[in-house]
């Protein structure tokens, strides 16, 4: 086994990284969501994407999960919000994961989106978006 090269000071203050970025992307779950007769008590699927900036004291620089911001976080509590009631609208639910992870500590940017993939079969998705910037 080699030992890895060390590289402090030798990599440019130019190139130091200027955001820190974590993310879950298109998660794919079921959820009671919608306002038409139709949709109202059966589960549709729902994906989510969260992108969540961080500081730099949030952002691990040590290799041990101690300093990690936790993903699980995202997943385990977004399914359980997800999961705690029927949503009529996409956008209540997408505003409820915003302020969720708005409140952890260390987020300094934010975006959340949900998109429903299986509403129109010309379409991706129909969905919502909200962004602090």
């Amino acid at each position: 086994m080699t030992t890895p090269p060390i590289l402090d000071g030798l990599v440019p203050a130019s190139l130091a990284p200027k955001t820190r970025r974590i993310f879950l992307e298109d998660f794919d779950l079921p959820v009671d969501i919608g306002f038409h007769d139709f949709e109202v008590g059966k589960p549709q699927r729902l994906l989510v994407t969260v992108e969540a900036w961080l500081d730099e004291a949030s952002f691990a620089a040590e290799d041990n999960a101690a300093a990690a911001w936790n993903y699980d976080f995202l997943r385990t509590e977004i399914n359980r919000l997800a999961n705690s009631r029927r949503f009529n609208l996409q956008e209540t639910l997408a505003r409820a994961i915003y302020d969720l992870i708005a409140a952890r500590a260390g987020v300094t940017a934010l975006r959340v989106s949900t998109r429903k993939p299986d509403i129109y079969p010309d379409c991706a998705g129909v969905g919502v978006e909200l962004a602090s910037f």
